[in-house]
Formats: structure tokens, C-alpha cells, sequence
């Protein structure tokens, strides 16, 4: 599965993967970390196909302090998942996160930090349209240094379009710990410029944001804003997706890597062409 998704998953993402995602926790807000970051471009498993994906996001100058009480410090901090998806039609994909970790942080060491399920529904070989388009929903349960809620989702709209070598692609994401209703959904968008260097490789320009909550905007010093520049690469089996990127704000990440290494676990044969017979 090629997927140019980035999320900034709270610590999104993020991305997702991408792709930043803020909670309101309580009376406060709070910023929780990051596992996944993608921007989704809506290209599933075939169907019958197991697809693997391991994220791993490197923090080496970020937050210092947590971002709610006995949160996970961000800064030096190594974070993500392992995402199994399932193709189970053209339109139709089941993913699972399992587990989200942290293979180390200044206040915890190592430790997992909870599972997240979901459903992505697009428009069939999106690769194959001008036009494309999706949604994904997620459902997270979280041990609480990871989020200050134990359950959060996330409704992950996309949009995007191939223009020749050029595509772009937008997710306006909404995030709930199910708390205040509609009004306290986060808005947590990511947005992908990529230009295709030929069918094996892209390099790519990603923006993930945290806006804060739909009802009140929190004020540009305190939203959460990141500049990624990124590479992909599909190979004949294994897939891979790379890129640091740039806090812009002064609640964002100083310096973030990011990493992901996909391959399907049972990828379809291809079909062999063969010469057609002449008849006399």
C-alpha cells in the first residue's frame, strides 16, 4: 500500500498516521503526543491483501514539559505503531494500530501506550482519478500519559488531486475525547504537496496544524503549526517514507524525523503477459 498519509499524531499523525493532534482535557488543553504522521491519499490494500506499516518518529529537540500532568515529555522522546490494514474491497479498508508504543522517553523509558482501530472508505484506485477522495474514522484507547483521555477518535476527511507529476492532497481532520459536543472538536488539518520525480520516487512539502478547539480558535502563539520535507520510495516490496520536519510555533516541536516502512504481507502476483498465438 502506497500511502502518503502523514498525521501528527498528538503528543496528534497523523498523521497519521498524519497527522499533530490537540485534545481538550478537562478544563485545559493539552497537546498529546505523536505516533503516526501522514497525510492519507486515499490508496488502500487490494482486497485480500494484508498490508504492514511500522511507524517511528524521532523527537531530538521538542517540547520539555508534558503537556498535561504525567504526560510523556516529547523532547528526546521515540514514538510509534505498528499498523496492520486489510484490504476487504476496492472501496473498503480495516486497519488496526497494535501496539502504539514509546521505545523511549525521558520519564517512562519504554512503554505502550494503547491500540487504535479504523475504517477508511475512498474512492476505488483512487491512484487511477484525476480526482479522488475519502474518510477515515478512528477510535483510540489510550493509556493516560499517552492522552488524558482513555478514549479518543478522530474523522479524517480527504481530498487531493494528481495534476500530471504534481499532487495535492488535503485532510481536514476533527478530533473528540467526547467531551463539550461538536463544539470541542479539535481541528487538526494536514496537507500534502508532492511532485513525482518518476514512478519510484517523490519528494514532497507536508504542513500539519492544531488549531485548537472549533468553537474558539486558540491564538497563532499558542496553535501548533510543523513544515515537513519529505521523500518516498516504492520498491518492488518494500515501501518507504521519510522526512523531518520544523516547529513554526511555540507550542510545536523544535526538530522532528519521522520513518515509515510498509510491505504487503501477501502481496497478489502479477499477471504474466503472454504473446497472443497468430492463426493462419
Amino acid at each position: 500500500m502506497w500511502s502518503a498519509s502523514a498525521r501528527l499524531v498528538r503528543f496528534r499523525s497523523s498523521r497519521s498516521r498524519a497527522p499533530l493532534t490537540l485534545l481538550l482535557a478537562i478544563p485545559w488543553i493539552a497537546i498529546a503526543q505523536t505516533d503516526e504522521i501522514q497525510v492519507y491519499d486515499a490508496e488502500i490494500a487490494e482486497p485480500g491483501v494484508f498490508n504492514w506499516m511500522i511507524h517511528t518518529n524521532y523527537i531530538p529537540i521538542g517540547r520539555k514539559t508534558p503537556d498535561f500532568p504525567g504526560a510523556i515529555i516529547a523532547d528526546h522522546s521515540v514514538n510509534g505503531a505498528a499498523e496492520w490494514a486489510y484490504g476487504v474491497t476496492d472501496w473498503f479498508e480495516q486497519g488496526l494500530y497494535l501496539p502504539v508504543w514509546t521505545p523511549h522517553s525521558q520519564n517512562y523509558g519504554a512503554s505502550i501506550n494503547g491500540f487504535k482501530l479504523r475504517e477508511l472508505f475512498v474512492r476505488p484506485h483512487a491512484a487511477e482519478h484525476k480526482f479522488f477522495y475519502g474518510v477515515n474514522f478512528e477510535f483510540s484507547f489510550n493509556r493516560l500519559y499517552w492522552e488524558p483521555k482513555r478514549i479518543t477518535s478522530e474523522v479524517r476527511p480527504i481530498v487531493g488531486a494528481h495534476l500530471g507529476k504534481v499532487d495535492f492532497i488535503f485532510n481536514p481532520i476533527v478530533d473528540t475525547d467526547y467531551t463539550g459536543g461538536v463544539k470541542n472538536l479539535e481541528f487538526v488539518p494536514a496537507t500534502r504537496l508532492a511532485y513525482n520525480l518518476n514512478p519510484k520516487w517523490a519528494v514532497a512539502v507536508e504542513e500539519y496544524s492544531d488549531f485548537g478547539p472549533l468553537k474558539s480558535f486558540l491564538p497563532v502563539s499558542e496553535q501548533f503549526h510543523e513544515v515537513w520535507a519529505v521523500f518516498d520510495h516504492q520498491g518492488k516490496s518494500v515501501n518507504i517514507e521519510a522526512g523531518v520536519g520544523v516547529g513554526v510555533t511555540g507550542d510545536s516541536d523544535r526538530l522532528t524525523f519521522k520513518l515509515m516502512v510498509s510491505r504487503d504481507l501477501n502481496p497478489k502476483p502479477k499477471p504474466i503477459a503472454t504473446a497472443r498465438s497468430s492463426r493462419p
